[in-house]
């Protein structure tokens, strides 16, 4: 298929068989100057995984330090003093029983989900819903925690999940196009860290076997995995 001329001009930005340092992608990126709305930037991982096996799955939350530009909404389950907690930490919605219900009858108008340890037994009926969206909250993420409160603000404030998927690929944004270059880099910087972190212990040899950033409508910039 022919590329259109905007293809064609952000194709000219990548060195072809180079293996770019993050500053340098970054740097790359922020000379798409054509773009018509904000675009997620985002690292694209290959991690050296058995995907097929369930303890080698990879899975996590990281705090990105600059945001990750994005209104999230977020629903929070549960009840009692929880409850204002949730609502003063800026949750869009709050709720028990009543919110599991309205979930359960195709309400999604949510990116993201907080639940007390109180709520899971009710919570758990969502699984066939949320888990699919990659929504349904656990312990692992800090999605199911009694400090609703400080959940809700993290992810207001910009705390993204990832998850590995059946490919042993990895994808976790870092930012807008509109950031700087400092806050992009610093926000990349903190999720290849957590995605380090984040490796099973199952998991032998190399654990980082490719990664490449782009901003969503491309291109993708290859990184050296030895500067990082």
């Amino acid at each position: 298929m022919k590329k259109s001329k905007r293809q064609q001009k952000r194709s000219s930005l990548v060195e072809a068989n180079k293996a770019y340092s993050l500053a340098d992608a970054v740097k790359s990126i922020k000379q798409i100057s054509d773009n018509k709305y904000d675009e997620t930037v985002t690292l694209s991982f290959q991690l050296g995984i058995k995907a097929d096996s369930g303890d080698e799955n990879v899975r996590g939350t990281v705090s990105l330090p600059h945001g990750s530009g994005k209104n999230v909404r977020v629903i929070c389950f549960c009840k009692g003093e929880a409850v204002n907690s949730a609502k003063a930490a800026g949750a869009d919605h709050v709720g028990g029983e009543e919110l599991v219900q309205k979930v359960l009858g195709g309400w999604y108008e949510f990116d993201a989900v907080v639940a007390h340890p109180d709520m899971m037994r009710e919570v758990s009926k969502l699984g066939r819903v949320l888990g699919p969206k990659g929504l349904m909250p656990t312990p692992k993420t800090g999605g199911v925690t009694p400090q609703v409160g400080t959940a809700v603000k993290e992810l207001k404030a910009g705390r993204v999940e990832f998850k590995s998927d059946k490919t042993g690929g990895l994808h976790a944004i870092c930012g807008k196009i509109s950031f700087s270059e400092q806050n992009i880099l610093e926000n990349a910087k903190s999720v290849v860290k957590a995605v380090r972190e984040a490796k099973p212990a199952a998991s032998k040899g190399e654990y980082l076997k490719g990664l490449t950033i782009a901003a969503s409508q491309g291109p993708g910039f290859s990184l050296n995995l030895g500067m990082l």
